[in-house]
């Protein structure tokens, strides 16, 4: 067992296998369908969201944990005389962040909250780093310092099939909606000082536009952190995913590519076939 607890909430999309091979532990957020909630990871999946939204037409709420519950979450590694450094998504796309520090503000400084300025596996990057650090031997203070000094240089870009989910969460205009589904538009959303912008737009097929995507990558990222990088999606077609696989492979030289499917809280914002290759730039 660790000094130092590693933890994140449940948007960094690490998956079950990564979580337990890594030993961090996860703040799940709510997910709520109608009336009824659920803790994303724990008794949801992106499934239920499809089949909620097909039936209703109707996005799920999503909901941060309380000031209350974020305490109940550090004490119990506080209690085993451990430091935390808990990494939060972005506080400009959740109430998380501000509820965690100030639920951190009881435990005498051996509580650390990192605001990612990322979300899903850009988050998540930031939390393996964490792990690798941790495993170095390196202190809370440290690790923190680090991660401070490596968000903004996080990528968390992504490009969606439909913008049907973005449209009806609000964060994406009727003229931008339409105009995306009658030309086939597929912008490339991408993430700046811990808020969502569209950066580009590609025309056509998926397929197409996933190519022109990566190219770009390789374009706006010459020198990159080779440890690792992320293709992440929400239950994108399996030629998509095979086919990022292989631009990546073919584009770029990271030590560890890993595939990961988006939890319920990104889904719900960004809807199925969504597929973004995310890394850390040097």
């Amino acid at each position: 067992m660790h000094d130092i607890i590693i933890s994140s909430d449940s948007t960094c999309d690490l998956g079950e296998e990564l979580v337990k091979r890594y030993d961090v532990k996860i703040m799940p957020l709510s997910v709520m369908l109608g009336e009824r909630s659920y803790k994303d990871g724990i008794d949801i999946v992106p499934n239920d969201i499809f089949r909620y939204f097909d039936e209703t037409g109707n996005l799920p709420k999503t909901a941060a944990p309380s000031v209350a519950e974020y305490e109940e979450f550090f004490k119990q590694f506080t209690d085993q005389g451990k430091y935390v450094v808990h990494i939060n998504i972005s506080s400009k796309a959740s109430g998380s962040h501000g509820f965690a520090v100030t639920a951190s503000k009881a435990f005498d400084g051996r509580v650390f909250v990192v605001d990612s300025h990322a979300l899903s596996t850009g988050q998540g990057l930031l939390v393996l780093k964490a792990c690798d650090l941790r495993d170095e031997g390196k202190s809370a203070q440290e690790i923190y310092d680090v991660l401070m000094s490596l968000r903004d240089k996080v990528n968390t870009s992504f490009i969606p099939d439909t913008l049907l989910y973005l449209y009806k969460g609000g964060r994406c205009s009727t003229l931008s909606y339409y105009g995306s589904k009658v030309l086939s538009i597929h912008p490339m959303i991408d993430m700046k000082d811990g808020k969502l912008y569209p950066k580009r737009k590609y025309i056509g097929k998926m397929s197409r536009c996933l190519k022109n995507y990566i190219s770009d990558l390789v374009k706006d990222y010459p020198k990159y952190d080779r440890t690792r990088c992320f293709i992440t999606h929400s239950h994108a077609d399996e030629e998509i995913v095979e086919q990022a696989k292989a631009l990546v492979a073919g584009q770029f030289d990271f030590k560890e590519t890993l595939i990961t499917v988006a939890g319920s809280i990104i889904t719900s914002h960004c809807g199925r076939n969504t597929i973004g290759v995310l890394f850390i730039s040097e």
